[in-house]
């Protein structure tokens, strides 16, 4: 993250996002496939790595592989196979949804995972439970835990959705946008934006 100073000289706080140049894949037509979309690839990688039928898809379209490829069901613009979607798409003072996956933080216990305030300063004459989550389930009946009960378990690792985050910047000689708070993920992860 950085900041931007607006034009009142107020501290904003942003996210640099490389967006782009993003090449055209595939086309899927409702005749063809059942619906409408477009498949855009991100990130070239060599040819090495790329296996046989997905050489062929990208062979296709007349692009070098790429690792990571997205559907966009609503597309405003005109496309054709090969074509190169840059930043220009996203206007400036827009507002655009990204959904990513959220930083990994491992296996966790109540507290932190949920919110649980444990015992605290008072100790209720237990001299080690402070942090446990404390009673789950009843005896005799239903002699079992209920699904969905709240349990210390893997956190984090989940794909999340900003929404309506502000377009503070665009440039399109560097394929960045800057957007105004956070978005899910750690530094150098994929990000998904939409409009």
């Amino acid at each position: 993250m950085t900041s931007v100073f607006s034009a009142e000289g107020k501290s904003i706080p942003c996210t640099v996002i490389e967006a782009g140049p993003c090449h055209v894949t595939q086309i899927k037509t409702v005749e063809k496939d059942g619906y409408e979309a477009v498949q855009l690839a991100y990130d070239e990688k060599s040819l090495k790595h790329t296996t046989k039928p997905m050489e062929g898809h990208f062979k296709k379209a007349g692009v070098a592989p790429a690792r990571k490829l997205v559907e966009f069901s609503k597309f405003e613009k005109e496309l054709n196979l090969g074509d190169v979607v840059t930043v220009d798409v996203i206007a400036e003072d827009s507002f655009v949804d990204i959904v990513g996956t959220s930083k990994g933080k491992g296996f966790q216990g109540v507290v932190k995972r949920h919110g649980f305030g444990g015992v605290g300063q008072s100790t209720h004459g237990q001299h080690n439970r402070l942090r446990a989550p404390g009673s789950v389930g009843a005896s005799s009946y239903p002699s079992r835990v209920f699904p969905g009960m709240r349990m210390a378990g893997r956190m984090g690792g989940d794909r999340v959705k900003v929404e309506n985050l502000k377009v503070v910047k665009v440039l399109p000689e560097s394929n960045l946008i800057v957007v105004k708070g956070s978005v899910p993920g750690c530094k150098g992860s994929y990000v998904i934006i939409e409009q």
